[in-house]
């Protein structure tokens, strides 16, 4: 327990976690004998595994949570590895690293050690009971695992092919450093707003006309990453259902459960009815002046 209350130590012992579980997948994808993408999805599952052992061991599901950030820039380092990088490839590596950081940094900046998990899992926890190892392995460790793995798989086939770059590898290179840009300013706004608590909903930049702009950068990074690997490599459109499946988990999954957690403060419909869900620009209300 004292161990787990402290904020330095918890670092440490996730940081130890992270390497073992990195380990483990590279041997596992080294000696399994089969294709290029099944190797890879065996050796994640079994990276996930290696976490979730850890987070029953801690009692806490929030020793997966930094997963979600490492992954992507872990595996594509290593494919890049021993290849010729080209213009193409040196986008891609450097959007999905400009993107870990980010994210990794918000993760260490709200991390309070492993005495503390993530609200949704605690609600799962609470309202589950019986199932909920099976929801925390699948659920919470597996299906992101999997999602993740599908995003990241169409920059892993360009690493390791022939490709030099064209307009759409600029454009979408471009969009991708926008979405973490979106991701950095919201989450920034964020902290200051409930640092400061200036009100039961924050209305201050982007949030003022978004309820989930964060979540709107994560959704157009992971398509920015895909379509810009469709540009080099217009035959693996398929790969494209990475990004797809991400934008149904923030759809379905993320943004219900966020916005039923708000629903319980005062004045949430009035709220809901006034700010878009993800997209930040000013929202008629409809006959909004007749009310007034």
């Amino acid at each position: 327990m004292k161990i787990t209350e402290s904020r330095s130590a918890s670092y440490v012992i996730l940081a130890l976690i992270y390497i073992a579980a990195g380990v483990i997948g590279y041997l596992i994808y080294h000696f399994l004998p089969f294709s290029l993408w099944l190797n890879l999805l065996l050796a994640d599952v079994a990276a996930t595994v290696f976490v979730f052992l850890f987070s029953c061991i801690f009692h806490n599901a929030s020793v997966y949570d930094p997963y979600w950030s490492v992954q992507p820039p872990v595996i594509l380092t290593l494919f890049a590895i021993g290849q010729n990088i080209t213009f193409a490839k040196m986008l891609l590596l450097v959007a999905v690293w400009c993107w870990a950081i980010r994210l990794t940094g918000n993760w260490a900046y709200t991390f309070h050690g492993l005495k503390e998990q993530d609200w949704r899992y605690t609600r799962y926890q609470n309202s589950m009971r019986r199932l909920y190892p099976l929801i925390n392995f699948t659920g919470i460790h597996l299906v992101p695992t999997l999602i993740v793995y599908g995003c990241i798989l169409p920059a892993v086939y360009a690493m390791i092919s022939d490709v030099t770059g064209n307009i759409g590898s600029v454009l979408f290179f471009l969009c991708s450093l926008g979405a973490v840009l979106l991701e950095l300013i919201s989450d920034s706004q964020m902290h200051n707003f409930r640092k400061e608590q200036t009100g039961t909903f924050n209305r201050t930049g982007l949030w003022k006309y978004s309820r989930h702009p964060n979540y709107l950068g994560e959704i157009c990074m992971w398509w920015s990453i895909g379509l810009a690997v469709f540009c080099v490599l217009p035959s693996y459109w398929y790969l494209l259902a990475g990004a797809l499946a991400n934008t149904i988990l923030f759809l379905l999954v993320s943004i219900p459960l966020a916005d039923g957690k708000q629903s319980a403060k005062e004045g949430f419909e009035d709220y809901k009815k006034e700010t878009n869900m993800l997209v930040p620009v000013p929202r008629i209300v409809g006959n909004r002046s007749n009310r007034e």
